[in-house]
């Protein structure tokens, strides 16, 4: 088995998966009250925590994604903790029959306007579980430690009171 071929997929995987999630939470971050629309037409919320859900997690979505970026630990779980509740919701709205834009994307998805339902958007999310399922299996595989904040924090602040020490 050439590992290097899989480190790189493993990379590439991370990077894809936590880009998508950037790119979603920063398009719902731009548009709150139109995401909190989207979520009011499956009518699981009450009306007075859509505005609080429309930004948390669209904020919980660039943080995951960010952490996934730089491989930071407890992102992954973060996402799929994320995807395991998107997958939940869209399963619902498909028994209910619902006839709604996922909202994943922003008001303005492609994916809504060519299908304007909910299972193509279920399915996507389940290629992503699968992708998922590749970076924990190969992590473990590989015994990959993702980073923890706290070291990170550290050495970047260490290192800049080291910089500011010679100044």
């Amino acid at each position: 088995m050439n590992t290097s071929l899989f480190d790189w997929i493993y990379k590439l995987s991370r990077w894809g998966l936590g880009g998508i999630f950037i790119y979603a939470g920063c398009i719902k971050l731009l548009e709150p009250e139109t995401f909190a629309v989207l979520i009011d037409a499956y009518g699981i919320i009450p009306e007075n925590l859509l505005m609080p859900v429309a930004v948390a997690l669209p904020a919980l979505e660039l943080a995951a994604g960010i952490g996934l970026l730089f491989d930071i630990k407890g992102s992954l779980s973060m996402i799929s903790g994320l995807l395991g509740l998107f997958i939940a919701i869209l399963g619902y709205g498909i028994w209910l029959g619902l006839d709604v834009d996922c909202g994943c994307f922003g008001p303005e998805e492609p994916e809504a306007k060519a299908f304007h339902g909910l299972r193509m958007t279920l399915y996507r999310d389940l290629v992503m579980l699968t992708i998922i399922s590749f970076i924990f299996g190969w992590r473990r595989y590989r015994a990959i430690k993702p980073v923890q904040i706290t070291l990170l924090i550290k050495n970047l602040w260490g290192k800049r009171r080291r910089k500011d020490a010679f100044v």
